[in-house]
């Protein structure tokens, strides 16, 4: 849509709002503003904000190419388990304690340069359903660590129900780790 009315997104999400609030002619803008969960929304800018400056520090890259090293270091016949494995657990572990989403955004690039080095000799599909189980799991060991997380704890507290960082975490931790190596072991079944 950008490019066809040749606006940068941002300007296209902010005209869409506008012209959404003024067709719904909405007359109490001020309690609907006050149902908005600012706390979530400020939280998550901050989130990508954060994100973004890991991105350019280069610590996304940094543990992709590291990944690589781990795997390129095993004996080829085993390296698909290894790199299931390291790639599951790792994304598991980063995705509860960053957002997954921004983290598999960053990671994509890095699975896809795997899948495409001869060296490492590994198809794209297990790096791939590994990524996506790691950071899908892992996200729900921390109330940061998944989207859908943090829009329930503000919903809980709006509703008088306050889910704390700690509490969370001593419920999904134990939960992410049972999770992610049910997957973990499918996943070897599957492709090893």
């Amino acid at each position: 849509l950008s490019e066809w009315v040749h606006l940068p997104l941002p300007w296209v999400a902010i005209i869409g709002s506008l012209m959404l609030m003024v067709l719904a002619d909405i007359h109490d803008m001020e309690g609907l503003l006050h149902k908005v969960e600012w706390s979530t929304l400020i939280f998550f800018g901050s989130l990508f904000v954060l994100m973004e400056g890991v991105d350019r520090l280069g610590l996304i890259d940094y543990i992709g190419e590291e990944i690589a090293l781990i795997i390129l270091t095993v004996e080829p016949e085993n390296r698909l388990v290894v790199a299931i494995i390291v790639l599951v657990w790792v994304s598991a572990i980063v995705s509860a304690i960053i957002d997954s989403i921004p983290y598999t955004a960053a990671m994509i690039p890095i699975v896809v340069k795997l899948a495409q080095n001869p060296a490492v000799g590994i198809g794209m599909k297990p790096l791939v359903f590994s990524l996506a189980f790691g950071t899908g799991l892992g996200g729900n060991g921390t109330m940061i660590g998944a989207t859908a997380n943090l829009v329930m704890a503000g919903l809980a507290e709006q509703n008088g129900y306050k889910i704390s960082f700690v509490r969370f975490a001593k419920a999904g931790i134990p939960v992410m780790f049972v999770t992610v190596a049910v997957a973990n072991v499918y996943l070897l079944i599957i492709f090893a």
